[in-house]
């Protein structure tokens, strides 16, 4: 098929279930293919990554956006993405990230270890304690959406008791990011939308009578301080990094735990070898990203891959497929967790790099261990729901059995160390 029937197929419900086969269609067509008037799907790796650093590529600015979709001012969903540093461009996107960036430096995170263990193991008891029976229970329900949830929302000083708020509010809102959006689809996000930024809004005048040690603290005091954040984008970041914050998590850990369950002999060698859970979770990142796609247009001309990009092109930098480019990785479709530096690009790269990642990565790093050792005997139970999302792929019910817990397991995971081959 030609590379516009192989990204039709993508854009499908099947396509958008499993993806890959698409992505190996286009790929067909070289790393950079045209798919339409005006519109690239990037499917390699190197040329992902360059257009991704390259500043005359950008994400689509308002006044794109205003030819694009003339009446985007009034959806709740699409002006609070807009507002954020995920669709903004330098200077405003570099302004808006320094504000936040505090919260998220190497040390802050490494810092975390210890509370993300302890939540971590207090849901896999709870996980334990819902399947002792041995019924099926939802994995994404139990343990992937409130560890990454939990973790987001003490950062930015969300009670513990208003978290569960979040799961349906953020799905619906995350519709928007998805490159075909129908109208049931922006009604669902913009009441999702609607909903966050009402929380946000009660959330920022309770900061303002009494501050805390959070990061909404952080961000009020910014805006209250003169013209470092506006009042909307205000809002609109501090939804974004609640919704990023788990929604890009939650999606990790239940990807993540069905390929580990689908390779025992590696879920094995990680039980035996928690120090080796960085260069897995880097290799689950590679072989079933959880974000699978963003988008950029080109400002000026720009050529990559032996393609000629015109000013105002639109590109699909197919992500997912990048991460399983042979170019780059040999024998892609094989989970490998000790290739050699698979750097993935699950996280985009350059400018827009996401500011979580370390984060991320510090809760999969520290879930996946203590799941496979205080639950040996962990299975898939049933045949688990995808989310019919392409760009946020992840399940939304993922029925386990959780067996019986190892005796005397321990509550703690080791610290991760350089990987290595067991």
């Amino acid at each position: 098929m030609d590379a516009a029937q192989a990204l039709a197929s993508l854009m499908s419900p099947e396509g958008r279930v499993d993806p890959y086969p698409a992505y190996e269609w286009l790929r067909a067509h070289g790393p950079v293919a045209a798919a339409g008037p005006g519109l690239y799907a990037v499917t390699g790796h190197a040329e992902a990554d360059e257009l991704l650093r390259d500043p005359r590529v950008q994400v689509l600015d308002d006044n794109l956006r205003d030819g694009v979709m003339p009446q985007w001012r009034d959806s709740p969903a699409l002006a609070s993405i807009a507002r954020s540093m995920l669709r903004t461009n330098p200077p405003d996107h570099s302004r808006m990230r320094r504000l936040a960036a505090a919260a998220f430096t190497p040390r802050r995170i490494a810092g975390l270890r210890d509370v993300v263990t302890a939540q971590a193991a207090e849901l896999i008891d709870t996980l334990a304690a819902a399947g002792r029976d041995g019924r099926p229970v939802d994995f994404m329900t139990h343990f992937a959406y409130p560890l990454p949830v939990g973790v987001i929302c003490a950062l930015l000083g969300v009670p513990a008791a208003d978290r569960p708020l979040f799961r349906r509010w953020a799905a619906d809102l995350t519709g928007v990011l998805e490159p075909e959006l129908t109208p049931d689809e922006l009604a669902s996000a913009d009441a999702g939308a609607t909903e966050l930024r009402r929380y946000f809004t009660e959330l920022v005048a309770a900061r303002r009578r009494r501050p805390a040690d959070d990061l909404t603290t952080a961000l009020v005091q910014a805006h209250d301080a003169g013209d470092r954040l506006s009042a909307e984008e205000l809002l609109a970041n501090l939804v974004i990094l609640l919704v990023a914050g788990f929604e890009t998590t939650t999606n990790l850990l239940g990807n993540g735990l069905a390929v580990l369950l689908a390779h025992p002999a590696a879920a094995d060698a990680l039980r035996r070898h928690p120090e080796h859970a960085p260069a897995y979770v880097d290799e689950l990142l590679r072989y079933d990203s959880p974000v699978q796609l963003t988008t950029r247009t080109t400002a000026e001309a720009v050529r990559v891959g032996g393609v000629e990009l015109p000013a105002g092109s639109w590109l699909l930098l197919l992500l997912g497929a990048a991460n399983r480019d042979p170019r780059r990785h040999p024998d892609p479709d094989r989970f490998d967790p000790w290739r050699a530096a698979p750097s993935p690009l699950s996280f985009g790269a350059g400018p827009h790099y996401c500011l979580g990642a370390g984060l991320a990565r510090l809760e999969a790093q520290v879930a996946f261990p203590l799941l496979l050792r205080r639950l040996p005997e962990l299975v898939p139970a049933g045949t688990p729901r995808r989310r019919i999302r392409l760009t946020l792929r992840g399940y939304d019910n993922l029925p386990v059995t959780v067996g019986r817990p190892a005796p005397g397991a321990d509550h703690g995971a080791p610290a991760g160390t350089a990987p290595g081959t067991p």
